[in-house]
């Protein structure tokens, strides 16, 4: 049966806005699923948040200590890479197989890393400043949107997680580097709730110096986080604090 045509004065981001905002009651109809027997399937999409096994000096990955966490029969895949920007989410979906039940999107940190030289542009005034990372911002605002729309043409389940707070050494370039991931994670996190969507927030997951392999990859412990609060988003178990944020914090 075709279905009918688009309504041509619909917009488009309203279409797609309430596609995935459908999703948002997702996690509870896959509790419902696992009880039931039917098993999923996550892929995690992204960076090396999720694509973690180059820096865990042969202990367990993200996507190993996920599977474990997962109900019975169901299985994890792994389409995230490792130096991947947002723009390389929709070749990862190419990738994910047509069992997937559930996806996972963790990108925006090397996106960050590419305009890390801004910070040291000389500028006339803060005004001027201001006015070129609103502009960085926007433009990543702009990739963060086609890639979702990506996503969303898998009709899906979706989880977004931010980018966590770096640990470098210095305490200077960690203040830097925090204050400039904020303009990046205000687009993640309005992009969650603009569409419904569960939202990981890494920043509040990956809290302590222990959770990092270096300074901006997660390290075992952190990625045993990571895995915990996926498995939470797949199987529709509560987040923390009956929140749709999921912090990893104290029940």
């Amino acid at each position: 049966m075709m279905s009918a045509p688009q309504d041509p004065a619909v917009p488009r981001r309203v279409t797609m806005g309430a596609g995935l905002a459908a999703l948002a009651a997702a996690p509870a109809k896959a509790a419902g699923e696992a009880q039931a027997g039917r098993a999923g399937h996550v892929v995690l999409l992204g960076d090396s948040i999720l694509d973690n096994g180059a820096y865990v000096a042969g202990g367990p990955d993200v996507i190993a200590q996920l599977r474990p966490l997962l109900p019975q029969g169901w299985q994890a895949g792994l389409a995230a890479r490792d130096g991947a920007v947002v723009s390389g989410v929709a070749r990862q979906l190419e990738q994910a197989p047509g069992a997937a039940t559930h996806l996972v999107v963790s990108a925006g940190g090397n996106d960050a890393l590419r305009q890390e030289g801004l910070l040291a542009q000389p500028a006339r005034s803060v005004a001027e400043a201001v006015q070129r990372l609103a502009e960085m911002q926007q433009a990543f605002r702009q990739d963060y949107r086609m890639m979702l729309q990506a996503v969303s043409a898998r009709r899906l389940p979706v989880a977004l997680c931010t980018i966590y707070d770096p640990r470098f050494p210095d305490q200077q370039q960690r203040n830097l580097a925090v204050t400039g991931l904020a303009l990046f994670n205000d687009v993640i996190i309005r992009e969650a709730f603009r569409l419904g969507l569960p939202l990981i927030d890494l920043r509040l997951i990956c809290d302590q110096d222990g959770d990092f392999a270096n300074p901006i990859e997660p390290s075992v412990q952190g990625g045993r986080k990571i895995a915990a609060a996926i498995a939470r988003f797949v199987t529709g178990e509560p987040a923390p604090r009956g929140s749709t944020v999921d912090t990893g914090g104290p029940r």
